[in-house]
């Protein structure tokens, strides 16, 4: 039984297999997104998240200017650096993570990752997958403002309905002057042609 020993040997070294992880996770948060076997996208998607967890609980904390944090505020950052550190390698990922990811999930517990089925490799027919970060407009309509921005959406939204609306109206409109102007332009005649009857009788009469 394997009980307490999460993870996947995936037939590695020890050495091999972390830095091979440190590496698929350094590359998923420099890209955000990344191809590769179903086993090591779950694996990694794992170590990811808990990567970023790290970064998102000093999150409020990053927000502040360096000389305006307290000594505890600044020994939080640290301690969330170093953890970081023990799976990212590479540093211009850690800068990134606590730069851009920290601020962007900082409503968002959890599921900061998602995980899409590609079909097999050529070759050897291993199943494929692509592991991806959640994009920014996912996060903005999961977090608590996101009502406010569906409310904006729909403005235009009734805006174009009331446009379209005013253009069938118009139509119409115009529609019913030039049936009024072309009943105007038929009496007016029917006027006219019973003004010039009595007029021919009258020369009839006095030949």
């Amino acid at each position: 039984m394997r009980h307490r020993r999460a993870g996947v040997h995936l037939s590695r070294p020890t050495a091999h297999r972390k830095a091979l992880f440190s590496n698929l996770v350094a590359a998923l948060l420099t890209n955000e997104r990344i191809q590769t076997t179903d086993a090591k996208a779950k694996e990694t998607r794992r170590l990811a998240e808990r990567t970023i967890t790290w970064a998102r609980r000093v999150g409020d904390i990053l927000t502040k200017k360096a000389d305006r944090r307290t000594p505890d505020e600044s020994a939080r950052v640290v301690h969330a650096v170093r953890m970081a550190r023990r799976i990212l390698r590479d540093r211009v990922a850690v800068s990134k993570l606590f730069d851009d990811l920290a601020p962007r999930y900082l409503d968002r517990r959890g599921g900061y990752t998602r995980i899409v089925k590609i079909g097999q490799r050529p070759g050897d027919a291993a199943p494929m997958s692509l592991l991806e970060l959640i994009p920014d407009d996912t996060v903005k309509s999961a977090s608590p403002g996101g009502k406010s921005d569906k409310g904006a959406a729909g403005a235009p939204a009734e805006g174009k309905a009331k446009a379209k609306e005013k253009k069938t109206a118009a139509p119409k409109a115009e529609g019913a002057a030039e049936g009024g102007g072309r009943k105007k332009a038929s009496a007016a005649k029917a006027e006219g042609a019973t003004a010039k009857t009595p007029a021919k009788k009258k020369a009839k009469k006095e030949e």
